[in-house]
């Protein structure tokens, strides 16, 4: 059994910035995740587009905030747990007692769910043959926009992420954008760029159509789309991207007798705890008046979440409030050489 003072639910960037605020606090905590990879959705779904809202940094893409936020959170030497989920918890006194799809068992005062929107996967393509390519010229999102340069990509989709990389790899591919309906999802200022590049022969634009039908060997040919009229267009393709978003989970946590709403937990703005005592829900998949899904909100939570994790981890301890500038304690944590 793996004693700890804090488990935490989701290596996404709210949960990561959790690692560091109980850190500081001298709270050792480990992360599960079903992912491969640290990161979450800024991973897995836009690595290399650009976040302009994380404050002190006018912009940076998903993969440098992660990249970032580990480095922040090195000198905790935080043991992660990929690939795993949580699959049961049970409550002995002061302490919830977690087993992971991996048969670990971790007995931890807190849980702290950072689990984003849950598990997701991407919804994917039906027609024939699409499976036999995936992950070789199919692919449900970008983790190195260079692997498309001067190549042929047919990109599906209406909303931001077809939108905004039709946009971002016109300046290195031949991009058709396809879509089943007239009307995008998409940001209107995005939408309008990509017909300006239309007019300039950089992107060519589909819509009312869907896709039909793939052709080749080894790799992708070509592609059919196909009208509601029936009327079919055969267009070279390399690539395809397809961005029919995701498929939500919550898994397990929906079992675990939570408050729940829809698909979203409950908590209380004062230290963000759930109905249960020492479980909390920090980042996109709490819910409570006002809540604003950014990631700055996420960090916000996770640093009172923190609080009252030290009063669970420490009750013989009284919680002292320090900044990080003048505290030598937190330094010495942190390993910061002071004078």
């Amino acid at each position: 059994m793996i004693k700890i003072d804090a488990l935490i639910v989701g290596a996404g960037p709210v949960g990561l910035f959790a690692v560091h605020q109980l850190g500081i606090k001298g709270l050792k905590s480990e992360v599960v995740d079903n992912l491969d990879k640290a990161g979450g959705q800024c991973i897995e779904l836009y690595p290399d587009k650009p976040i302009y809202d994380i404050a002190g940094i006018p912009e940076c893409t998903g993969e440098e905030l992660t990249k970032n936020l580990l480095e922040q959170i090195k000198p905790f030497k935080t043991n992660f747990h990929f690939n795993e989920r949580v699959q049961e918890i049970t409550n002995e006194g002061n302490q919830w007692i977690v087993k992971t799809s991996k048969n670990k068992v971790f007995s931890s005062p807190n849980i702290i769910i950072a689990g984003g929107v849950g598990s997701f996967e991407p919804r994917k393509l039906s027609v024939k043959d699409a499976e036999k390519y995936e992950g070789k010229n199919i692919f449900y999102s970008v983790t190195d926009k260079n692997k498309f340069s001067g190549k042929k990509i047919s990109i599906f989709g209406g909303g931001d992420s077809a939108l905004d990389w039709a946009l971002e790899l016109s300046k290195i591919s031949k991009v058709t954008l396809v879509h089943r309906r007239d009307q995008f999802r998409g940001a209107p200022h995005t939408l309008n760029e990509i017909k300006k590049l239309e007019k300039e022969g950089k992107v060519d634009i589909k819509t009312k159509y869907q896709l039909s039908s793939i052709e080749g060997d080894k790799s992708i040919k070509s592609i059919n789309i196909k009208n509601d009229d029936g009327k079919e267009i055969k267009i070279e393709t390399d690539y395809i991207l397809s961005f029919f978003g995701l498929i939500m989970k919550l898994g397990p946590i929906s079992e675990w007798g939570l408050n729940m709403d829809k698909k979203t937990i409950k908590v209380n703005t004062e230290n963000f705890e759930t109905n249960k005592k020492g479980i909390f829900a920090i980042g996109d998949i709490c819910a409570y008046p006002g809540k604003l899904k950014l990631i700055l909100s996420g960090f916000h939570e996770g640093a009172l979440a923190s609080v009252e994790c030290f009063k669970r981890a420490r009750p013989n301890e009284n919680y002292r409030f320090q900044y990080t500038t003048t505290s030598k304690d937190i330094q010495n944590i942190l390993g910061v050489k002071t004078k």
